[in-house]
C-alpha cells in the first residue's frame, strides 16, 4: 500500500507511471528489509535500475522503504549511483524532496517523526481492479525476538475510522469488489469488530479478508461479528510460527500450544467453512527433533487449508541472534521440507473435494502463468499468497464474482469454467457458509 501511495502523491505533482524503466525520468524503488532474502532482492533491483540510469545519466534514481529506515547511513556510503535513499517516514515528502534535491546536497532520509496515517492519502492502485488492500495500523507494539518491524516501522498506531471508511468507500466507487485488511498485526487494531461491522455496511463491497491476525487476539466477540457478517470471508490468517512451547516461548509470541488449538476449535465452531493460513519456522536456534515433532502434530491436527513455511534467519538487532545452538542451514532446509510434503497431503484431499462443485470465483485477469488463462480467486483464497483458479471456458467478466464448475484439482490451484446464469441458484451448501453460532 505504501507504493501505491508513492504513486499517488507523485501523479498528484503531474509524474506519469511509465510502461518500462526505459521511459521513465524517475527510478523508484520501494525496498523490504525485515529479513535478508529481502534485502537482497531488494538490492538486486536497485543495482539492474542502476544499469538503466548508466546508460542515462538523466534518469533519478530513488530508493524508499524499510530497508533504507534500517540501513540508510551503510547505503549511502556503498552505493553512490543512488541518488536519494528515503525512509519510510519521510516517504509522504517525496514530491517536496524531489523538488529541493536539487539545491540540497543531503541524500539520506530517514529520520523524521513516525508518518501520521490519519489523513487519507492519494493512491495509484497496484493490484487487480478487483481488489486493494486496506492498511488499518501501522507499526507493532509485539517484541518477537526473531523480528525487526517494531525498530524500523515503530510502535503500533491505529489509522482512525472514520480515515478507512473513506479510503474503504472511494477504492469500492472505483471498481474494487474485494478488501484484504492488513497491518502488522491487524487483531491489534482498537474496535476491529466495529470497523468489520461498517466495512459490511459499504453497498457493492463483496468481500472483506482479514490478514495478519496475532493467535492470542482471536476473541469470540470478533469471531461473532464475523459469522454475522455475510461479506466477511470465512477465512483467517494466523501466524503461529511454531507448535512447541519451548519454541514459542523463546520467539516471544505470548502463547502456548494449547491456546493455539482452543483458538482453532474457536474459530471452527464460529466459522465452520473457514479457510485458515498460517505461516510456520523452522530451524530456529535450539530447535531439536521433538520440537519439529511436536509442530507436525498441531498442524496434523488443525489441518490448516494454507501454510507457509519459512527457515529461520537472524537478523541483527534483534534478540534472537544470539540466541544459541544454531541449527544448520542443511538441517533446516530439511525440515522445511518435512513441512512441506505434510502439508501437501493435507491441501490435497481438500482440493479433490471441490472438483465437480461449483464455487463464487472473484475474476482478477489474464494468468500469469499463461496468456490463454484467466484467473480468479475463491473466497477461501487471499491474493498473491494462496491458489488461483483458472478459468478456461464460458463468459467471462472481469472483476466480477462469478459461478465457476471446478473441473480439475491440482496441488495447490484449481480448474474450471464459468457456467450460465442460472447456475448461480445452484450454488450448493457445499459452497455456501454454514448456520453460524452465537454461543457464548
Amino acid at each position: 500500500m505504501d507504493t501505491e501511495i508513492l504513486l499517488g502523491l507523485l501523479r498528484q505533482e503531474g509524474w506519469e507511471v511509465a510502461a518500462a524503466p526505459e521511459a521513465a525520468n524517475l527510478l523508484l524503488v520501494n525496498t523490504c528489509g525485515f529479513i535478508q532474502a529481502a534485502a537482497q532482492e531488494a538490492v538486486d533491483t536497485i543495482l539492474e535500475l542502476a544499469r538503466y540510469k548508466e546508460a542515462d545519466p538523466g534518469k533519478r534514481l530513488v530508493v524508499t522503504g524499510c530497508l533504507v529506515q534500517r540501513y540508510g547511513p551503510d547505503l549511502a556510503a556503498q552505493m553512490p549511483e543512488v541518488d536519494l535513499f528515503v525512509g519510510v517516514n519521510d516517504f509522504p515528502r517525496l514530491p517536496q524532496i524531489l523538488q529541493a534535491a536539487a539545491a540540497d546536497e543531503a541524500r539520506l532520509f530517514c529520520a523524521a517523526p513516525p508518518f501520521d496515517y490519519a489523513a487519507p492519502q492519494p493512491r495509484y492502485p497496484a493490484t487487480p481492479r478487483s481488489f486493494a488492500y486496506l492498511k488499518i495500523a501501522e507499526g507493532c507494539s509485539h517484541r518477537c525476538t526473531y523480528c525487526t518491524i517494531p525498530g524500523i516501522r515503530g510502535p503500533l498506531r491505529p489509522r482512525p475510522l472514520a480515515t478507512l471508511l473513506a479510503e474503504a468507500q472511494a477504492l469500492v466507487v472505483s471498481g474494487v469488489k474485494e478488501l484484504n485488511l492488513v497491518a502488522q498485526d491487524t487483531t491489534a487494531y482498537p474496535g476491529l469488530p466495529e470497523l468489520l461491522r461498517e466495512l459490511g455496511g459499504i453497498q457493492s463491497l463483496e468481500w472483506i479478508r482479514l490478514l495478519y491476525a496475532h493467535p492470542a487476539r482471536i476473541t469470540r466477540e470478533l469471531l461473532e461479528t464475523m459469522a454475522g457478517q455475510p461479506q466477511i470471508c470465512p477465512y483467517l490468517d494466523l501466524p503461529i510460527q511454531h507448535g512447541h512451547d519451548e519454541m514459542l516461548r523463546r520467539m516471544g509470541r505470548g502463547y502456548s500450544r494449547r491456546q493455539i488449538l482452543a483458538t482453532c476449535r474457536l474459530i471452527r465452531e464460529f466459522l465452520p467453512r473457514a479457510a485458515l493460513r498460517t505461516t510456520v519456522m523452522v530451524g530456529f536456534p535450539g530447535e531439536t527433533e521433538e520440537h519439529l515433532a511436536a509442530l507436525c502434530e498441531l498442524i496434523a491436527e488443525v489441518r490448516f487449508e494454507h501454510l507457509g513455511v519459512f527457515i529461520y534467519s537472524p537478523e541483527e538487532g534483534a534478540p534472537a541472534a544470539r540466541l544459541t545452538p544454531p541449527v544448520p542451514r542443511r538441517l533446516a532446509r530439511q525440515r522445511a521440507r518435512i513441512i512441506k510434503t505434510l502439508q501437501a497431503q493435507i491441501v490435497k484431499a481438500r482440493q479433490k473435494s471441490l472438483k465437480g462443485t461449483i464455487q463464487p470465483v472473484l475474476v482478477e485477469g489474464v494468468s500469469a502463468e499463461s496468456e490463454h488463462l484467466l484467473a480468479g480467486r475463491l473466497i477461501t483464497q487471499a491474493p498473491e499468497i494462496d491458489g488461483q483458479v483458472f478459468i478456461t471456458a464460458g463468459d467471462v467478466r472481469i472483476g466480477e464474482i462469478q459461478p465457476v464448475l471446478i473441473t480439475r484439482a491440482l496441488p495447490y490451484d484449481l480448474v474450471g469454467e464459468v457456467v450460465d446464469g442460472r447456475a448461480k441458484k445452484e450454488l450448493t451448501t457445499k459452497t455456501q457458509r454454514s448456520p453460524r453460532t452465537t454461543k457464548k
